[in-house]
């Protein structure tokens, strides 16, 4: 029956297809795009904030946290069998795959990750795995975008497009943050956009944010009510917070990755990989409970009046009121928050960072401000710096301030703390950047040669493939042949750079044609002058493994057009300069949504 009904929709919005221009087509997608993506929001955050609210009421009950121990790792192994019995036993997770699907895959992403992200991230997030439900929605939002293109024919820009949409919508309709659903689909996923391309993705998140909104308990979403007026004498200890945030960032990440790779080389079963990572969260989150889940609770609980309400059903609950207890308990909290995170998807749970990356920062926000406060060092606005918390460690995690900052300024419902925002989000995100090149979603395609940045040259030479602009018919001559020989080729061939071959097909130097210009119109220097007297050693060489950023790098250094090739340790070719500038305008055109 429902297969029936979405059927007799496809048919409708195929009619609509028929009868509208591409551009209204791609405005009506959007709009069906972003209600899909919200609907998706919506199914997780609600099962998610049953799982807590359950957990919460047992622990009322018990006045120790059991339950929270025990739940994720029914979540976790509950993960690893589905993923083992219903998704062919893997899963891809983290957003690094759309920007690899939109690179090398023509925007094209499997059908099957329009549900699993859902399933999988409820079971893990839903029932107490420490990671966000952000990541697994922006995924599911991609698929819905990049699948509904490939089901009504459309081209790769469309597709791209589209998939933005579906990531805008994803983060819009999450936090019921449209501004900063646009700016993360455009800052973190997509190469390069033009302005006119802004509209359908603005659509596609203000549906999303919509939906989201009507149809969610405001409870449900993060938002903040409580926030002090901005006062410019605070802004030292801003500066302070963004150059903490940025080193826990850099903190966070790379322990993050450790714990992940320890994983993953694992040799045991998944099953038992996942029993053994779940344990030890589970541990974690006895000792410390607000651990459990995203944490989107405890965030809240900081930023009002009663912070120690975080210590209930606690081992610390008799200290709730000691604000020396309470700050040591936020500190240890926020240094093991990445081991929770990188055992909770390292083990075999699905789950992102963002959320994890706003608990963090909300947590050191608090700890430093109070911190400050208790020494009587100043009074700052607790409430204040946790927000502004959360942007630092956002930004300098996944290398995207204005996301940070408008997603910061849009759950707290104003734009009062924009310029502690921008102060803390850029310096958390230089400082970031100068210790880890890519953001932590990026760096795992970085190691495998596909690194994605914010350098838009960079990230189209890395989609380029070096084979398809080496040229390897080019003629090769020996050094101890005369120039009669040359210059025979040169007459009846259009090359003007010759190799220099030995007999067992290695390079030994290059000719040039302006270099013997002089010499080829002397018959006598030609028939006694041998190519090794004439030839050069080559400004540089090229590997076949190289990137193309390493071959343009290259060209750049060596102020030559032409460029010997060596494969395994053999002459192989030559790439122009002039060829590989083309083939970087052509996918330039290509990547380029309009």
């Amino acid at each position: 029956m429902l297969k029936k009904y979405f059927r007799k929709l496809e048919n409708i919005i195929a009619l609509g297809q028929s009868l509208m221009t591409p551009k209204q087509f791609i405005f009506l997608s959007s709009v069906l795009i972003g209600i899909s993506c919200s609907l998706a929001v919506i199914v997780l955050k609600t099962f998610a904030h049953s799982v807590f609210s359950f957990a919460t009421y047992i622990n009322g009950i018990l006045k120790l946290s059991f339950i929270n121990s025990i739940l994720p790792i029914i979540g976790i192994v509950l993960t690893v069998f589905v993923v083992k019995r219903v998704l062919n036993g893997s899963i891809e997770k983290g957003t690094s795959q759309i920007l690899y699907a939109v690179a090398k895959k023509a925007s094209i992403i499997p059908r099957k990750q329009m549900y699993a992200q859902i399933v999988t991230s409820s079971l893990t997030v839903g029932l107490g795995g420490s990671a966000g439900l952000e990541s697994p929605i922006v995924v599911t939002g991609a698929a819905f975008g990049s699948n509904f293109a490939q089901n009504y024919r459309l081209p790769y820009k469309d597709r791209t497009l589209l998939i933005g949409c579906g990531v805008a919508a994803g983060i819009a309709a999450a936090f019921n943050a449209p501004i900063a659903g646009v700016l993360f689909a455009i800052e973190v996923l997509l190469v390069d956009v033009s302005i006119s391309a802004f509209t359908p993705i603005m659509i596609s998140a203000a549906t999303g944010a919509l939906v989201s909104a009507i149809v969610l308990d405001e409870t449900i979403l993060l938002s903040f009510k409580k926030q002090e007026a901005f006062n410019y004498h605070n802004i030292p200890f801003y500066v302070l917070l963004g150059i903490l945030t940025g080193f826990m960032a850099v903190y966070y990440a790379r322990n993050f990755q450790r714990i992940e790779h320890y994983f993953a080389n694992l040799k045991m079963g998944a099953y038992k990989k996942a029993l053994i990572g779940a344990s030890l969260l589970a541990l974690l989150i006895f000792v410390f409970p607000t651990l459990f889940g995203e944490g989107y609770e405890s965030i809240k609980t900081l930023s009002e009046t009663d912070p120690g309400k975080i210590l209930n059903n606690t081992l610390f609950e008799d200290f709730r009121n000691n604000q020396w207890v309470l700050l040591l308990f936020v500190g240890c909290t926020m240094m093991v928050k990445v081991f929770a995170s990188a055992l909770t998807i390292g083990s075999g749970g699905n789950g992102g960072n963002f959320a994890p990356s706003l608990f963090l920062g909300s947590y050191l926000g608090y700890f430093f401000s109070k911190f400050i406060s208790l020494i009587g060092l100043s009074k700052l606005p607790i409430s204040n710096f946790t927000m502004v918390g959360m942007a630092g460690i956002l930004s300098g995690l996944f290398h995207a301030p204005l996301t940070a900052i408008f997603l910061i300024a849009e759950i707290t419902g104003g734009y009062s703390l924009m310029i502690p925002l921008m102060i803390v989000s850029s310096i958390s995100f230089a400082i970031s950047k100068r210790f880890e090149k890519y953001s932590l979603d990026v760096k795992g395609l970085a190691k495998k040669g596909h690194a994605f940045t914010s350098n838009k040259d960079s990230n189209i030479l890395s989609t380029l493939d070096i084979d398809t602009i080496i040229q390897c018919d080019y003629l090769t001559v020996h050094p101890e042949e005369n120039l009669s020989k040359l210059v025979d080729l040169i007459s009846h061939s259009n090359q003007v750079v010759f190799a220099v071959v030995n007999n067992e097909k290695e390079l030994v130097g290059i000719v040039h044609f302006n270099d013997i210009r002089e010499i080829i119109f002397n018959s006598y220097r030609v028939k006694y002058t041998l190519i090794k007297d004439v030839m050069k050693t080559p400004a540089a060489t090229i590997s076949s493994t190289d990137s193309m950023e390493i071959v343009m790098s290259k060209f750049e250094i060596s102020k030559t057009a032409f460029l010997p090739v060596i494969r395994n340790e053999k002459y192989y070719g030559f790439i122009s300069k002039s060829i590989a500038l083309e083939a970087y305008r052509t996918k330039l055109r290509s990547m380029t949504i309009e």
